[in-house]
């Protein structure tokens, strides 16, 4: 009986202190820090590089593939308080700076040059961005997930960026420094749980304190300011206050809203789409025209022709039938790309139909484009396929070419492009620059794993037999009557790729933006529905003018259906052209170039994937309506 009382004396004491323990974790709340970015430079950099308050003791978070290609790098960071425990001006640290000292100048104008272009912070807690809320026209509150380290007046007197949010900003040709911040954390109490609160919203505001007592702040009087000019000893004190705030309207599953609602897009996006589905309904109507009517016309006329005075007077696109399955020119380049835009397309596909589903939310950091790096790896057995099955069908005979190209043109032009901006980043000391071990695991994935898949997709292709034709090729080729304006190959071409932009290009604005602007992007549903719209019209605008080629006896519609919808990547590049002059502020020629550099990347992964859907939508139909005319 007595051995049997301590053991459960035991018991309970052991549970009072693990209790003990849980709450102490429990109730402390760690706040981590980010990268900083700003619109007007493509550079982003890690939060040291500011010299800012550090934490040096504890080990960073490790982070996945797609945030160290985006260049995110989460630290700890010194500013740590207990929960239900409000804390008023504490201190964390001062930082001092002799403008005599070069590195110390250095320092200092470094963090200008920050203020200058707007850097902004971006802080985390509990994986939720810490948010700065403000009111915006129409008594509307906007939530930035990231708050400015400083401002300038400039020597006009005029307020830039977020100096035009106290009106105490006025000193002439000064950086006005936000050493201070208000942090109020959101939570609601879980009743059926043992985990006791949870925090649901974590804001944010920025404030500016002389503080001249560095060991002793009140966070009261002036804003910190520092003459652009300003020789000899500067001090920084970084001061913060915390608050807690219980709020049961927020459930912990929808925390995120806030932030997103406050990013005026779903009304533009429904128009978005509301807008591609009429070009995709006039399309389908036209092209069910020609499918039902004309080609149902055409093949009964061609089927009833019975008498060899009849079959001489052909007409139309049946008189190309002994050359329209003819191997194009080049043939090997063209297999060669259309592999690549298969990896590309089905890529593509699972992603969205994953982000679709919630895996890659904003919640998961780098999720997506970790998904799209793994995905493109191990898609490259369809790449080797495809590539070589259609070489084969072209009847090409350098299949180790084929191979090889496949595994390493498309691939080695985007890691040659990223290589080159990479140098730059690592040249601008920038926390985008890729470290070289995941550079050298990027290539081992490359080499290792897609390369290898390559080689095992290829070696499929080309055992099975070529792909067989529903007509016969003739030996001779006949010769292509002089084509009007219209039917030549370049008109076609540039005509083919507008109707698939005009689809997409509300889409990309907000694309473009949460790329360059660093807004969120979360709406995978609109997107995935766009891609689906996108690749109807790329198929159907390529059919139409395929169709109107074969009436007009030319007969070379492989790379013409790969170029017509390709094009739309041209309108692209424009686009983004467009885009960088009219809506970005990106100032520097690094920045200038790193911008071009990674468009002309997305450029091209965009060129090979609406190429690819509009060669396979020309190669069905074309397949299709010479299967059914009674050839003699």
């Amino acid at each position: 009986e007595a051995g049997y009382q301590l053991v459960l004396f035991t018991l309970r004491l052991l549970t009072q202190l693990l209790d003990h323990v849980t709450e102490e974790l429990l109730s402390t709340i760690e706040l981590f820090v980010n990268r900083l970015d700003s619109v007007e430079s493509v550079l982003p950099y890690e939060y040291t590089a500011f010299d800012f308050c550090s934490e040096k003791t504890m080990k960073r978070p490790s982070e996945n593939l797609g945030q160290v290609l985006f260049g995110e790098r989460i630290e700890p960071s010194p500013y740590k308080f207990e929960f239900k425990k409000p804390a008023v001006c504490q201190k964390v640290c001062t930082r001092t700076y002799d403008t005599s000292s070069p590195s110390d100048k250095a320092k200092l104008d470094f963090l200008k040059k920050g203020m200058l272009l707007n850097y902004q912070h971006h802080w985390i807690v509990d994986n939720m961005p810490v948010t700065w809320c403000y009111d915006v026209e129409d008594g509307q509150k906007f939530c930035n997930p990231g708050f400015p380290i400083g401002c300038y007046v400039t020597e006009g007197g005029r307020a830039k960026d977020a100096c035009v949010v106290n009106s105490n900003f006025k000193e002439k040709d000064a950086f006005y420094i936000f050493n201070h911040v208000d942090i109020t954390i959101h939570y609601h109490i879980v009743e059926h749980e043992q985990l006791g609160a949870r925090l649901v919203a974590a804001k944010i505001e920025p404030k500016s304190y002389e503080n001249p007592n560095d060991d002793n702040p009140d966070c009261a009087g002036g804003p910190k300011f520092l003459k652009n000019k300003y020789t000899g000893v500067f001090k920084i004190p970084y001061t913060y206050s915390v608050n807690f705030v219980e709020d049961k309207s927020i459930r912990w599953a929808s925390r995120w809203d806030y932030i997103l609602e406050s990013m005026p897009h779903t009304n533009i996006q429904w128009f978005s789409i509301m807008n591609s589905l009429v070009i995709v309904l006039f399309l389908s109507g036209m092209v069910a025209m020609i499918m039902l009517r004309t080609l149902h016309k055409d093949i009964a006329r061609y089927n009833q022709m019975d008498s060899v005075e009849d079959a001489q007077e052909e007409f139309g696109w049946k008189l190309v039938h002994g050359d329209v399955f003819r191997p194009p020119r080049k043939g090997m380049l063209l297999s060669v790309f259309l592999g690549s835009g298969t990896q590309i397309f089905i890529m593509t596909f699972v992603t969205l139909f994953f982000a679709c589903l919630g895996f890659l939310s904003p919640a998961n950091r780098g999720a997506l484009m970790t998904c799209a790096v793994v995905l493109w790896v191990l898609l490259g057995t369809p790449a080797g396929y495809v590539a070589a099955r259609l070489y084969k069908s072209f009847g090409g005979e350098k299949w180790k070419t084929n191979v090889l190209l496949t595994a390493f043109l498309c691939p080695g032009v985007v890691f040659a492009d990223f290589f080159v901006m990479n140098l730059i980043l690592w040249g601008e000391g920038s926390s985008a620059a890729m470290p070289f071990g995941t550079l050298v695991a990027i290539l081992a994935l490359w080499f290792c794993i897609s390369v290898p898949l390559t080689f095992i997709g290829a070696y499929f292709g080309f055992k099975k037999a070529g792909i067989e034709h529903p007509v016969r090729t003739n030996q001779i080729p006949r010769q292509i009557p002089e084509q009007s304006f219209y039917t030549k190959p370049l008109p076609g071409i540039v005509m083919g790729g507008i109707l698939p932009f005009g689809c997409i290009f509300i889409q990309l604005f907000f694309i473009l933006n949460s790329i360059w602007s660093h807004q969120m992007y979360y709406m995978f549903g609109f997107l995935f529905l766009v891609f689906i719209i996108l690749v109807i019209t790329c198929s159907e605008a390529t059919i139409l003018l395929c169709y109107f080629h074969l009436c007009a006896e030319d007969y070379h519609w492989q790379w013409r259906s790969f170029l017509t919808s390709g094009f739309t990547a041209v309108y692209f590049l424009v686009y983004a052209i467009h885009y960088f002059f009219s809506k970005l502020q990106i100032t520097g020629l690094a920045s200038t170039i790193l911008y071009f550099g990674y468009t002309m990347i997305m450029a091209l992964i965009f060129f090979l994937f609406t190429g690819t859907i509009g060669f396979f939508a020309c190669f069905w139909f074309v397949t299709k309506i010479y299967s059914v005319v009674k050839v003699d």
